[in-house]
């Protein structure tokens, strides 16, 4: 177990997974600026690290994924505009880098997905809840408002009519009620959720990493407007796969009827 940020951030690799936990339980997993440097540290280092092939993003404990952003440092830190902008570029490197993840993330998340932290699951790239899971953007109850780009992933996940429910009222949703709309992509019973994740990593582990890169950098271009993809980098990804080792490996694994055995090269 690694830790980062004074311990309120923890990483573990075991099987080709890099678990993530926001470890402020005290404080509903609230992130902290200090967290999100932390994050950007140990994302920084599963990336180069080409045992990992697929991220876990989890809460401490039973009562949140991360409720949003530490409101005790609001009055220090966000107390106007120019504090905010201050703020937003201390944090932007976590946001940045969490949403240039080359590796698939999956967010497991029980409890309060409030805020800053439902704009980090939705950074993921799927999303897993318990049924006793919350999920809710609490900004019209705070007189604050979010950046363009969580907005915009919102809208990409639920459409402009839940995403305009969601932000206008500040008001919660269940676990239910978010898989309805799309802002998570399986609800389970909190009992099955660790190993459902598991099970749903271990799949994605074992698959080959160059496709699953081609494919995340696919989708991530596909939601942009068409002025803005980069379609070179796409079909550099794609022909990555296709000159591989591990393109030849699955040929042969297919004519051998056994599993494929992927290096990420």
């Amino acid at each position: 177990m690694m830790q980062y940020a004074e311990g309120k951030m923890l990483a573990e690799i075991e099987g080709g997974i890099g678990l993530v936990t926001f470890n402020q339980p005290e404080k509903r997993n609230a992130m902290s600026v200090g967290m999100w440097q932390g994050l950007v540290e140990i994302l920084d280092a599963f990336e180069a690290d080409d045992e990992v092939r697929v991220v876990i993003l989890t809460g401490a404990g039973h009562k949140a994924f991360v409720s949003g952003a530490d409101i005790s440092q609001f009055e220090q830190q966000r107390a106007d505009s120019n504090a905010q902008a201050d703020y937003d570029r201390v944090t932007s490197a976590g946001r940045a880098r969490l949403a240039g993840f080359a590796k698939p993330v999956i967010a497991r998340i029980r409890g309060f997905c409030l805020g800053g932290g439902l704009g980090l699951a939705m950074q993921a790239d799927l999303r897993i809840a318990s049924a006793d899971a919350q999920f809710g953007i609490p900004a019209a109850r705070l007189g604050i408002a979010y950046g363009f780009d969580m907005v915009s992933k919102l809208v990409s996940l639920v459409g402009p009519a839940h995403a305009r429910t969601l932000l206008y009222t500040g008001q919660r949703i269940d676990a239910a009620e978010a898989e309805r709309i799309g802002l998570v992509n399986r609800t389970v019973a909190e009992e099955d959720l660790i190993d459902t994740v598991l099970d749903l990593a271990r799949t994605l582990a074992e698959n080959a990493p160059l496709t699953l890169r081609a494919a995340k950098l696919a989708v991530g271009e596909a939601v942009k407007v068409e002025s803005e993809r980069n379609l070179a980098a796409v079909d550099a990804a794609i022909a990555a796969c296709f000159d591989s080792a591990d393109y030849r490996e699955g040929r042969t694994a297919f004519m051998e009827k056994r599993p494929p055995r992927f290096l990420g090269r």
